[in-house]
Formats: structure tokens, C-alpha cells, sequence
């Protein structure tokens, strides 16, 4: 298993574009917990540190898109370094104002978020150009996933270390500094400022011209709600033991085990197509969320968080891999920027109706809302097995260009309905 992904990491440039997206995305991987942190330092409540995250949450979600579209047209360094400066000012400012003025520390945090660069989809973007084949490129969608849950498990640690040793303003400002350094670091990389999006059709909606593309989204829009309600949840539940780190140790629990149950998942290839594991892969994801609703004690609740995340990187990574598949030809960015505002809205919501379910029900209510959108995600993929399980055309391989060749996207063979390129092996986005 290690050895495989070691394979991967000894590519040329591909830890540089890991570590440096990772750090890059800091500031959007622990925004929820550091403003719950920050508003309630400030004496705000849970409803007023829950609206705040969800107004970053849904600025994301209108951001990613948009800016991903604008990579796909313009290339990566030109859209990620200026928005990723927007966004750290953005928070630096609310850092600076507090709750004091609310009309101000919201703009704030709506820049922020607006501004959140498209490093996710830009990362999946670049995989292909930098690791040839198909197979080393699914391989590394599944350790993407699971250093996504190593930074969600070491980002709420690190948020609360820079609380204790200063405060939760400086906490604010010094994991938004990272996040400008992480995504400099990225766009000023050969593979970044070579890669070019395939040639796409015209058409407004984008991406979002593919029905298996919506379906996903749909689905996924859930898996964001649960996360969002658990974030929030956690630190109910820290509140009421009287210790602030409980929450980071759940939220940490559920990054650990998603990051033990993504190793396993990426150390093999799996049979079958990746719709219909998607949705085993779900259904195991909801069941793990429902338990959390007991709240035990610390230990027990810290082993169901862990127990909780497990299936959540698997399901990621065959979640990439389905996007990749239905998404439309030169569109690859927008269409994973399109899966961070799943997430972005599902976390919005989650975190604006669990403050209110909270005050109402303890911390108990508030994880149930999370087993809830568990349940919700596998009842949407359910609904829309018709779509995702539409016949895809199968490539012919050995027409297909060798990746880097000159015109690959204009000439390689396709093999999904919506026109876009071999899934998980764009060859025509190099420059």
C-alpha cells in the first residue's frame, strides 16, 4: 500500500502541487471552526457564529465556480494568487473589526469566502499532465482525499495551538498567511503555469449541462450539511464538558478516520463502475453519522467520530473520479469548483440551522441533524441512479493521444456522453 503511494509522491512536482494545495486550502478547511472560535471569544452566540459561517460557506459556494470557469479560461496563476490575497484580507479584516460592527465583519467574511481560491479543482486538474496514466491518476484522487482528511485533522489542532498561544484573532490571520503562501507556492509551479484548459463549448450553464454532474451534486450537497451541523455540534458538545479542545479531538477523530479508510481505499483499483460504489460507499458514510446523536462521554464520543469519518474519503475519491466522468470537455476545473460548492452550500445550511437546533436541543439534536443529511445523501443518489448509471461509451485506447502530445484534446477519443475526455486522464490540458 505505501509503496504505491510513494509511486505517486516521487513524480516530478507532484508533492510540491500536494503539500502546497493542502496548506493553500487551510484557511477554507478550518474557516468554520476558527469562526465559531473567534465569535464566541468575541461574546456572540452560537446563532450569530453560525450565520457568520454560513455567510462564508455560501460565499464559497458562489466563488469556486466562478473562479474555477475563470481558471479554465485564463490558467491558474492569473485567477489563484490574486484571489487567494483577497481572501486572507478579507479575513484579516474581520479579524480586526469583530462583531462590533455586524454589516462590516460580514463583508468581511463575504470576501473572504467570494475569494476562496479554486485549489481543489485546480490540484485534480493538474494530476493527469503530471502522472501520465489513468490508473496513477485515480490512485492519487484517493490520496488527495486523504491528505484532505490529514488537513482536517490537523487543522483544527492547529487552529486551537494558535488560539492557546495567542488568540483566536492571530489564529485568524496567521492561517490565512499560510494559505496565500500555499497557493503561491502551487501557481508559480511549472505544471501550473503550463497547464491549459481542453477547448470547450459555449454554453452558460457550463458544466452544469451534465445530468449526472447534478446528480452528484445533489447528493453531495447533503454529505456538506452533515459536516457543517458536526463542526458546530462539536463545539456544543466541548461547551457542555467545560474544555474547548473536546471539539478538536472530534473533529480530529473523524479527519483520522477518514484518513485510515482513504489509505485503504487507494491501495487498490476496484471493480465495477464508480457510480455504483459511490452509493454503497454513501450508505455506509450515513450509517456512521447516525450515532453520534447518543453523545457519550469523551473517550466513546471520540471513537465514533473516528468511526464516523471513515467511509467520508473513499467516498470522496469515487465522488472525483464520478465528477471526472460526466463532467463536459474544458470544463474539469468549474466541474470540481462545482463540487467545493456542493460543499460550501451543505455546510452553510448546516451550520445556519444547527446554532438554533442546538439552543433548542443540546448538542445531541444537533448531531442528529448530521445523521440526518447522511441518510438525505443516499436517498438523493437512490432517486438519481437512472441518470449516473446512463450508459458511458467506452474509449478506444489506442486512439487516444499520449498525454502531453500537441491537440490531445481536440482529437482524443471520449468516453461519456457529455463529450468530455477519457475520465481521470485529461491529456489535452497541457499546455
Amino acid at each position: 500500500m505505501a509503496t504505491g503511494y510513494l509511486e505517486l509522491l516521487r513524480a516530478k512536482h507532484a508533492m510540491r502541487l500536494l503539500a502546497g494545495t493542502l496548506i493553500g486550502r487551510l484557511p477554507n478547511a478550518t474557516a468554520a471552526l476558527a469562526i465559531v472560535l473567534f465569535v464566541r471569544a468575541e461574546g456572540g452566540s452560537y446563532t450569530l457564529a453560525g450565520v457568520l459561517s454560513a455567510v462564508y460557506g455560501l460565499a464559497t459556494a458562489v466563488g469556486q465556480p466562478s473562479l474555477g470557469r475563470a481558471v479554465d479560461l485564463l490558467g491558474q496563476p492569473r485567477v489563484m494568487v490574486p484571489s487567494a490575497v483577497l481572501s486572507a484580507l478579507g479575513m484579516g479584516l474581520f479579524a480586526l473589526v469583530g462583531t462590533d460592527s455586524l454589516p462590516l465583519a460580514c463583508a468581511a467574511v463575504l470576501v473572504a469566502g467570494l475569494f476562496t481560491p479554486p485549489l481543489e479543482g485546480g490540484l485534480r486538474a493538474l494530476w493527469p499532465s503530471v502522472l501520465k496514466r489513468e490508473e496513477r491518476v485515480h490512485a492519487a484522487y484517493a490520496l488527495d482525499a486523504v491528505a484532505q482528511e490529514l488537513m482536517f485533522a490537523v487543522g483544527p489542532l492547529l487552529v486551537t495551538l494558535l488560539v492557546a498561544m495567542w488568540n483566536e484573532a492571530a489564529a485568524l490571520l496567521v492561517i490565512n498567511a499560510m494559505g496565500v503562501l500555499g497557493a503561491l507556492w502551487v501557481a508559480v509551479s511549472p505544471p501550473s503555469r503550463q497547464w491549459r484548459s481542453a477547448p470547450r463549448e459555449a454554453h452558460w450553464l457550463g458544466a452544469l449541462r451534465s445530468a449526472g454532474l447534478l446528480a452528484l451534486l445533489g447528493a453531495f450537497f447533503f454529505v456538506g450539511l452533515a459536516l457543517g451541523t458536526i463542526a458546530v455540534a462539536a463545539v456544543a458538545y466541548a461547551d457542555d464538558h467545560g474544555d474547548s479542545l473536546v471539539s478538536s479531538y472530534l473533529l480530529s477523530g473523524l479527519g483520522a478516520g477518514a484518513l485510515l479508510g482513504g489509505l485503504v481505499y487507494g491501495a487498490r483499483l476496484w471493480p465495477g463502475r464508480p457510480e455504483r460504489r459511490l452509493r454503497l460507499l454513501v450508505m455506509a458514510l450515513a450509517a456512521g453519522y447516525l450515532p453520534l446523536a447518543l453523545v457519550p462521554d469523551v473517550v466513546a464520543m471520540t471513537m465514533l467520530a473516528g468511526l464516523s469519518g471513515v467511509f467520508l474519503a473513499p467516498a470522496l475519491a469515487c465522488a472525483f473520479v464520478v465528477v471526472d466522468r460526466h463532467a463536459p470537455r474544458g470544463t474539469v476545473t468549474e466541474a470540481f469548483s462545482w463540487l467545493v460548492t456542493t460543499f460550501g452550500v451543505g455546510a452553510a445550511a448546516g451550520t445556519g440551522v444547527v446554532g438554533p437546533v442546538i439552543e433548542w436541543g443540546g448538542p445531541a439534536a444537533g448531531f442528529a441533524v448530521a445523521g440526518g443529511g447522511g441518510v438525505a445523501a443516499l436517498l438523493v443518489l437512490l432517486a438519481t441512479r437512472g441518470v449516473l448509471d446512463a450508459p458511458v461509451a467506452v474509449p478506444d485506447r489506442a486512439a487516444a493521444p499520449v498525454a502531453g502530445s500537441a491537440g490531445g484534446a481536440a482529437t482524443g477519443a471520449e468516453n461519456d456522453r457529455n463529450g468530455a475526455a477519457e475520465p481521470g486522464f485529461r491529456s489535452g490540458h497541457q499546455a
